[in-house]
């Protein structure tokens, strides 16, 4: 049976999501017998579609069966329980006041008769989320953080805490090489640095340094704000009795297609199903 939810289900809300598509999938079926991914997707600045055109490939590539949401706020442990894996690309902000749009036109904007309220981002995710997704890597499970997730550990303890890191910001779209640090890893071996225009994401790594896979380097010199031209782009860890991969790339699906960047992807996803 297919359990794959559309994205009509999940904006829909109730009758698709909760009531069909990822709630109800626990009625027997054991994760067990075939691992499954649940994938929260979808923020003001990366629309959930490019995603998971993006992600519908990489696991396809891999025969695993993923579930997509983007109801951030029905993340829990009883809903994560379903699953093997757990992947998130999306930041950690909502924006219950509405705004004009990351794209709006500056005339529209003045032309409004009323004024219109600055947009002021609020945190979605609480502690009890948090610590559902830590005892979630702790118990087994695998969690793959992309792109801006690592926005989100700025609001939770619990999540950096499993997440081993957190955003501190990019500048704008522009070319960068990818650097492979631990060729060793069983993510990263045989693959070979590779260059992408994306945005270079620089994040702060709270972890062992052994950890980290991928290492991010502008080579034309410039830098982003004080942080230089370099920042840890990857990591790959032990949690519990679970996995934690983080990585950085991930804005377009141009940066995540590169043919270096979506192998790696796939060994990052069989490496946290304990499958290499």
């Amino acid at each position: 049976m297919n359990h794959r939810v559309s994205r009509r289900r999940l904006l829909c809300g109730g009758t698709g999501a909760a009531g069909v598509g990822l709630l109800g999938f626990a009625t027997g079926q054991t994760s067990r017998q075939r691992p499954r991914t649940l994938a929260l997707i979808g923020d003001r600045y990366h629309n959930p579609d490019y995603i998971r055109v993006s992600l519908d490939r990489l696991f396809r590539e891999v025969g695993i069966p993923v579930d997509y949401t983007i109801l951030y706020d029905q993340l829990s442990r009883d809903l994560l329980k379903n699953y093997d894996l757990f992947v998130c690309l999306r930041d950690g902000m909502i924006w219950p006041n509405g705004y004009l749009g990351p794209d709006a036109y500056t005339d529209y904007e003045q032309g409004l008769e009323n004024d219109f309220p600055e947009p002021k981002p609020e945190s979605w995710i609480t502690e009890e989320q948090g610590a559902a997704v830590k005892e979630f890597v702790v118990a087994g499970g695998g969690f793959y953080s992309l792109h801006n997730n690592s926005h989100v550990s700025l609001s939770s303890k619990n999540y950096r805490e499993v997440v081993g890191g957190a955003y501190i910001g990019h500048p704008a779209l522009r070319p960068f090489q990818v650097r492979m640090v631990n060729k060793e890893h069983p993510i990263t071996q045989g693959i070979q640095d590779f260059m992408v225009n994306d945005e270079q994401h620089f994040v702060a790594y709270d972890k062992d340094s052994k950890h980290v896979i991928l290492e991010s380097e502008n080579l034309d010199g410039l830098e982003y704000e004080n942080h230089g031209r370099k920042s840890v782009a990857g990591w790959a860890y032990p949690y519990g009795k679970g996995r934690v991969v983080f990585t950085a790339v991930g804005h377009t699906n141009h940066a995540m297609w590169v043919p270096a960047h979506f192998e790696l992807q796939k060994r990052a996803v069989r490496w946290l199903l304990k499958q290499i």
